[in-house]
């Protein structure tokens, strides 16, 4: 499942999951846009298990600033509450599910 993080309650509660990754991004980001149906063919395959989460940093840029996010798009990989993995820039769809498989094993 993809969740559109709106608010820092929200976001916080999330990363209370077993897993999952979320996606900084902004919505004039090209990188980040050629991403997202990367993310939602994942996600609709079941190839990972996990959900995912998208933070748009314009519009929630405390939730980026709390993990020094530089770069868009960002990918944090989070396993019981803790960041495992980053990945910054685009991904193909192998070598993100490789990634995020590795990273909650």
């Amino acid at each position: 499942m993809i969740h559109h993080v709106e608010t820092l309650q929200e976001f916080d509660t999330l990363l209370k999951k077993d897993a999952i990754v979320v996606d900084f991004f902004a919505t004039w980001c090209g990188p980040c846009r050629m991403l997202a149906p990367v993310i939602e063919e994942i996600d609709k395959e079941g190839l990972v298990k996990c959900d995912f989460a998208k933070v748009d940093v314009d519009e929630l840029g405390e939730a980026a600033a709390r993990f020094g996010i530089n770069s868009i798009p960002t990918l944090i990989i989070f396993k019981n509450g803790q960041p495992v993995q980053t990945l910054v820039g685009f991904r193909g769809k192998p070598q993100l599910v490789e990634s995020i498989n590795k990273a909650i094993e």
